[in-house]
């Protein structure tokens, strides 16, 4: 009986000190086209990382294939400039007249939660988060080489070739500061990128 009691309250306090435990916050960055998104449903199955994705609100049009809460929060100018001016996003910024950004009060409520959060952002708004929340983990996802890039960069794309130039320009810029993140993973196999981010997130959070 007394063994049973003990093990009892040993698998309780476990419980809720596995409950009570904050969050890791993950930020994923990489070029346009390196494979983010698909390397992030491959983390988000895998049950034993505890990822809940942060999604963020955009102004930019939805594209085919996407969904309103899944991919991202579609939002006028006017909602975006009102989550600004309440202080609810912990960054945002503008890339060929359309807006992105970061919901604060959802990230905070999942990291309270014990949830691990991914935030999927670009370099200027790692910085901004970082300064805001500067345990977080930062890591940025390179291409193989810059070929590689263009190639998927022109495969997806619909735009016209002076929005892909622009494009192709921003991930040169943004390659060039891979180094102020603690980690640099290859993207050279989704499947073995996504492995070694999920190894990364288990240490930090454990």
């Amino acid at each position: 009986m007394k063994e049973g009691l003990i093990i009892f309250l040993s698998c309780e306090y476990n419980f809720l000190n596995l409950m009570s435990k904050r969050g890791v916050l993950v930020i994923l960055s990489g070029p346009s086209g390196v494979g983010k998104g698909t390397v992030r449903k491959i983390l988000m199955e895998l049950p034993d990382v505890n990822l809940f994705y942060s999604i963020s609100l955009t102004t930019r049009p939805k594209r085919p294939g996407e969904e309103e809460g899944r991919d991202y929060y579609f939002v006028d100018k006017e909602t975006f400039q009102k989550n600004i001016d309440d202080g609810n996003l912990l960054e945002y910024a503008e890339f060929v007249g359309n807006y992105y950004g970061t919901p604060k009060d959802k990230v905070e409520e999942m990291l309270d939660e014990g949830k691990n959060v991914l935030l999927e952002i670009e370099v200027n708004g790692t910085k901004k988060v970082l300064a805001k929340m500067p345990d977080a983990v930062s890591i940025y996802l390179m291409p193989p080489n810059f070929g590689a890039l263009e190639s998927r960069i022109r495969g997806r794309s619909t735009e016209e070739e002076a929005i892909i130039q622009k494009r192709l320009a921003k991930a040169r810029m943004e390659m060039e500061l891979a180094g102020d993140y603690e980690y640099n993973v290859i993207n050279d196999d989704v499947n073995r990128a996504a492995n070694e981010i999920a190894r990364i997130i288990r240490e930090r959070s454990a």
